[in-house]
This record gives C-alpha cells, structure tokens and sequence, in this order.
C-alpha cells in the first residue's frame, strides 16, 4: 500500500477530459478504505460511486493545491462518516451472544436483516496485486475478518484516524488536516483506538501463511466436506473452532458441536461442491449446495476459513448470494470430482 507522500500533486489542477482515468486509478484502495470504515461490501461500492461523483462535479474547484489523492480521502471518509451517522455498527454473530448456541434446528429461528452483519470482500477489488512486500502484508492484515470486526467496535472518526494512520501510513499532521482537527487530537484518537483493538479477540492473532502444509490442510476440508465424511471433517478442526452463518444470529462452538449440526440440520449440504475464491485476504471457498429442482446444484454461501495452528479455526458461511453478482463469481457450478 503506498503512502500519502508518495502521491505527487497535481498542478494546475485536473483537466476533466483527464479526470475519469485518474480516478479509476484510485477506485481499488478507495474500496478498501470505505470497506473498512462501513464493513459492508455493497456500502463500500455505495461510497466510492458517490466518492468518485463529488469529486466529478467538484473538478472545478479542485487547483492541485494538494494531491488528487488526498482530495480524493478527503472526500472518501465525509461520505463514509454521513453513512454511518445513526447506523448501528455492523456485527458477527459472536459479537450479540455471549455464549455458543445449541445445534440443533430450533436455533434458526433467530435472524436479522443483512444490515446487521458484517460483509466479506473479494481480494481483488481491495489489496494491491504488487508493491512493497511490507504494505501488501499490511493490507491483507487489515481486511482480515476479525480485524474488520473489530474496527466496527470504534466510534467512526477513531476508525478514520486508525485505518489512516496504522493501514494507509499517512502522517499524523496529513490526518489531522484531512479531518480538521489537530495533530493532538489525532494522536489522542489513535491511542483511544488502539486500546479498544486491543481488547477485541483474533486481532492480535496472525494469519497462517498459506503454505504447503495449509494448501494441504484446505485440500483436506475441501475433500472432507464434499464427500461429507465427517470422520475425516472433525480431525481438520481446533476443539475451540467457530461456525457461524449470518444473517442467522446461531452461532457453534467445539468441533463436536459443528460436527453434531453438519450430521443435524446442516446435512442438505451433503452433496455440495465448493470452489476456491479469495476473500478478505485469507482461504474461502464459493459453495453449491444440491437443493434446486432434482437435486441440482445451486449458489449458497461463501466460506471464509481463519487457520491457526495448522487446524480450522473459524468457519463463516455468508448466505447472501447477492454477493457472488457484487463480486462477479460465476454461478455455474463447478463439475463433481
């Protein structure tokens, strides 16, 4: 992820004909950004458009007195902190119980609009392909699912500062003129932050490079699961791993739980096929599951699996399949092996 400074300013302002293709230029990381402070794929794309339209209409007023770039955040976290003026903050399932709930079908019952719950994002439209290895590192860190989670629990300007200063590395002088404040403030701002990150659980937990052994260890789930063969499935899990499933507020914990609701109410995903795709910096896979006419294959979930000590720690399954039209993901299933 490159800095605020690396950015050059733009003199004599910005000529519109030229506009449209600078500001596509900056559409990935401003994607990322509003993903952060909204943790919703679709309020993300919502912002950038709207991001992208000020800054459209207000070419005219813009004299390359600073970087495009900087213009462009400026206008960026206005949107985001409109948006989240009112709005309660997105959440997982783990975040409005205090305990695990009981596998069983009864447990469906509760659920909650989609607003409620926290959104993945597709790698591609938010991490940079290439670039110092240091700053892709950062950003795949910071799109992380408990790392988004986590951000939602800051008040939206603590967000701004922290997403600003610890992800995106701008200098504590360039926030505070972003948000017109002082540096003070911003300092203050980030300490406040990063204490409330560090009481969240997972933050501090690093991600487990996907090796030969984790590649090995997906293969195995990825086997496991389409046979439906329970016995192999089990000896992939942490005994603490997590199951959840928005927007159903349930919640599993244990590898025996998981198994006793994958043999329970979740056995129609006997028969289902799954397909590798890259969400929020860590493994997931696209999954079919064998309940349209005759038993054909149609879209059901997104998987995002967190790993950690070369076992399965937390299996989030989004049922929102208006997400696989966001992230363009064919919805042709892919042949049975």
């Amino acid at each position: 992820m490159t800095t605020s400074t690396a950015t050059s300013s733009v003199p004599g302002g910005v000529a519109p004909a030229d506009l449209e293709p600078r500001l596509a230029a900056h559409r990935g990381e401003l994607t990322g950004y509003c993903y952060r402070m909204l943790g919703s794929a679709f309020d993300a794309e919502d912002a950038v458009q709207e991001t992208l339209l000020r800054a459209w209409r207000g070419i005219d007023g813009f004299e390359g007195r600073s970087a495009l770039r900087s213009w462009l955040y400026r206008i960026a976290t206005n949107v985001c902190l409109t948006m989240l003026e009112g709005r309660s903050r997105r959440a997982r399932p783990m975040d409005l119980s205090a305990s695990a709930w009981e596998p069983v079908e009864a447990s469906l019952a509760a659920r909650r609009p989609e607003d409620t719950w926290l959104e993945p994002m597709v790698d591609a439209r938010v991490l940079p392909e290439a670039g110092d290895p240091a700053d892709v590192a950062v950003a795949r860190e910071s799109v992380r699912l408990a790392f988004v989670a986590a951000l939602q629990h800051l008040p939206p300007r603590q967000r701004a500062v922290l997403v600003l200063r610890e992800v995106l590395r701008w200098r504590a002088e360039e926030v505070a003129e972003l948000l017109g404040t002082t540096t003070a403030s911003v300092n203050s701002a980030l300490q406040r932050a990063r204490a409330t990150l560090a009481t969240r659980p997972d933050v501090d937990a690093p991600p487990a490079p996907l090796d030969a052994r984790h590649q090995r260890l997906l293969d195995e789930y990825v086997a496991a699961f389409e046979s439906y063969d329970m016995q192999r499935f089990v000896a992939l899990l942490a005994d603490d791993v997590t199951q959840n499933m928005p927007p159903f507020e349930l919640w599993l914990e244990g590898a025996d739980d998981v198994v006793a609701w994958m043999r329970g109410p979740g056995r129609q995903c006997e028969g289902s096929v799954l397909k590798p795709v890259a969400l929020n910096g860590g493994p997931a896979f696209a999954h079919w599951k064998p309940i349209g006419p005759g038993g054909s294959l149609v879209p059901f979930a997104l998987q995002a699996l967190e790993l950690r000590d070369g076992r399965i720690h937390r299996i989030t399954s989004f049922l929102d399949t208006r997400l696989w039209d966001l992230f363009g993901i064919d919805r042709t299933p892919p042949a049975r092996t």
